[in-house]
């Protein structure tokens, strides 16, 4: 596995990929399983963003060897766990990458408003 020594400046791997984003977000406040981060991800986005299981666990084994998440020892209490289940968590160099693509994301949405694209057209054709 690599280490967050081995990328010593997080954006090395910016951009994300929305996917690889909206993952590392679900595992930002707590540690989860792999259906557990497709149910998140789907909840917080509306239904506009759905994994499927190919593409999360392509990123989950990208994102593990890169050092961004790992598989925490601790499980939840027995009553609330399924062994065949296998929860990942977000590293310290995984959250600063997380916070590298959000300063990237608010820059480019600053860069639009500044040339006078605020979404606000869109919005209102949708309406």
């Amino acid at each position: 596995m690599r280490r967050a020594s081995t990328y010593p400046d997080p954006a090395v791997l910016l951009p994300l990929t929305p996917a690889v984003f909206h993952i590392l977000l679900a595992l930002a406040d707590q540690d989860r399983h792999g259906y557990a981060i497709i149910l998140d991800i789907s909840e917080r986005t509306g239904g506009v963003l759905r994994l499927g299981t190919g593409t999360l666990y392509t990123a989950i084994s990208r994102l593990l060897e890169q050092g961004l998440i790992e598989e925490p020892d601790e499980r939840p209490a027995a009553d609330e766990d399924d062994e065949r289940r296998r929860y990942y968590r977000l590293t310290p160099f995984g959250r600063e990458v997380a916070n590298a693509e959000a300063r990237r994301l608010a820059a480019l949405v600053r860069m639009a408003r500044s040339r006078g694209i605020t979404g606000a057209a869109a919005e209102a054709r949708a309406r």
